[in-house]
């Protein structure tokens, strides 16, 4: 899922890239790989500050790590090139399509808590377009404008 997700956001190394949900940081590790800034934001302060520590002692100076705030995403860096959120919504959030760039790319489990599709949305202003990507299974996004704790 990581490879699917990962390859659905179509990187080609200059793109500034937003990611909802840092976990242990592997995530976070493939997409600087393969992007020119990855701005990741967790809600757990120990995972942030563990999957900081061992970024930082894996040499990863392109990724900025911050704790989730009031405000789905991080807009205060906007806009992105690419986002991906590692937790299922329950509907697109209209905040992080707000925070692409035209052109930009969504890549978010969209479904119940149990149960999501993945979905690819590509930001056209007004006219936004909607891809399908296959069934899956997150944890839920826990967020303002996502589910509640």
């Amino acid at each position: 899922i990581v490879a699917l997700m990962t390859e659905a956001l179509e990187l080609n190394g200059s793109e500034k890239v937003l990611e909802i949900g840092t976990g242990s940081g592997y995530q976070t590790a493939v997409l600087a790989e393969l992007a020119r800034l990855v701005v990741t934001v967790e809600r757990l302060p120990a995972l942030a500050e563990a999957a900081r520590k061992i970024l930082d002692a894996l040499g990863y100076t392109n990724v900025i790590t911050h704790l989730a705030g009031e405000t789905l995403g991080w807009p205060q860096e906007a806009p992105y090139d690419a986002i991906l959120v590692t937790a299922g919504a329950p509907r697109i959030p209209p905040e992080l399509v707000d925070q692409l760039a035209i052109g930009g790319r969504l890549v978010i489990p969209v479904g119940t808590r149990y149960e999501q599709e993945l979905y690819k949305i590509i930001r056209h202003g007004t006219n936004n377009e909607v891809h399908d990507l296959g069934g899956c299974r997150f944890v839920p996004l826990i967020a303002n404008g996502a589910w509640e704790n």
